[in-house]
């Protein structure tokens, strides 16, 4: 089969609008450098820092760093498109974008479940919590979430591959994904939009499912706690569930509906390429008092030293 005589793609973007495009140019730039700015501000406060012996806080600076290189896989095109003429992109450079967006997306969602295990040994097994949170064990489940995310992505790559593409090259989104390039192949793909919904949309439903249900294990556990013990998870807690629901939300209305909807996938997309990795850092950091009182200390020791 292969790609037959399409050898690149035409990204429709977001809006067709120029007045448009010119404003969003400038709130998804200021959104990108806040990405930046606001993951590698929390992954250098954690590295350097003792809160990174603490597996939470191990598992928040890998979060911080895939939000960084999964933003960074679809930003800077979107950004730049909004200004071009011509919105093109290669095919070999689609299946690349639409890999990498799946991998490093893939691996957040791991590693939320894993930061999920995470709180529930830390406040149901708190006995044991040091032998089941145990660094190796910390690295075991980053390994496990990057090594789930490879074959996750790389059957993603193997399903478009294989389609014939020889007629329109118009992809009406603003990245490449499957369900958009799905619409453009030659051949009939009604088996492969229910493997995709059965495998990704699923996969998402019931890693929500699981997710929040664990913190209603955890929160139900926390009533026999004192106020003030009992705060302190809640607050940690509190940052966790948000984060879940922001990024997965959007995440099951774009996979688990058929590949028609895909005028509303691009805003829903919006949620968890860019709003949800912009809002981590500040939702990380207000809600968290440990990281408040790191961050005062690291960095404004840092400035009334360099003042001196």
């Amino acid at each position: 089969m292969g790609h037959e005589n399409i050898t690149e793609f035409i990204l429709l973007g977001l809006f067709s609008d120029e007045d448009e495009k010119v404003a969003c140019f400038v709130v998804f730039s200021f959104c990108y450098i806040a990405i930046l700015s606001g993951n590698l501000f929390i992954l250098l406060t954690i590295r350097g820092s003792r809160l990174r012996e603490q597996p939470m806080y191990f598992f928040l600076s890998y979060l911080s760093f895939m939000d960084v290189c999964f933003t960074s896989t679809v930003a800077p095109k979107l950004i730049t498109d909004l200004l071009t003429q011509r919105k093109t992109i290669s095919y070999n450079s689609c299946i690349a974008q639409m890999f990498c967006a799946h991998f490093f997306g893939a691996t957040e969602i791991f590693i939320l479940v894993a930061m999920a295990y995470d709180r529930y040994a830390a406040i149901c097994r708190r006995l044991h919590y040091m032998v089941i949170m145990r660094r190796q064990v910390c690295y075991v489940l980053v390994m496990a979430s990057i090594l789930g995310a490879f074959i996750h992505s790389i059957l993603q790559v193997l399903i478009i591959i294989e389609l014939p593409f020889c007629g329109p090259n118009q992809i009406d989104h603003y990245f490449c994904d499957v369900f958009p390039l799905l619409k453009l192949a030659c051949t009939d793909i009604s088996l492969l939009v229910i493997v995709i919904i059965s495998t990704t949309g699923v996969l998402s439903i019931l890693t929500f499912a699981a997710l929040v249900i664990s913190y209603v294990i955890i929160l139900s556990t926390l009533r026999t706690r004192s106020a003030q013990g009992c705060h302190k998870a809640l607050s940690t807690c509190g940052s966790h569930i948000t984060v879940v629901f922001i990024f997965f939300l959007p995440l099951i209305f774009t996979y688990v509906p058929t590949a028609d909807s895909i005028s509303n996938d691009k805003v829903f997309a919006l949620f968890y390429t860019v709003i949800a990795p912009m809002f981590n850092p500040l939702i990380y950091t207000l809600r968290n008092t440990d990281m408040k009182n790191v961050m005062r200390k690291m960095w404004c020791q840092d400035t009334r030293f360099e003042g001196k």
